[in-house]
């Protein structure tokens, strides 16, 4: 298995907003695939990163997400 992260963001959207598109995301990798959840802000950007185990030869596609 490999860790991979899949970053949300914005500067323009609610904090809640950011917050479900990286729950939904989540939510799709069921708990034995999670490693954790972080979130950082800076002046008006907000950034929640999904941190995953993928197996080896799974694709990792969009790495990023504007929400």
């Amino acid at each position: 298995m490999q860790a991979r992260f899949k970053i949300f963001k914005s500067a323009h959207s609610p904090w809640t907003t950011i917050f479900a598109a990286a729950a939904a995301f989540a939510t799709t990798l069921g708990p034995e695939r999670m490693i954790g959840i972080s979130h950082s802000h800076e002046q008006t950007l907000g950034v929640v990163t999904v941190w995953y185990w993928a197996l080896e030869d799974e694709a990792w596609e969009q790495k990023e997400v504007l929400c």
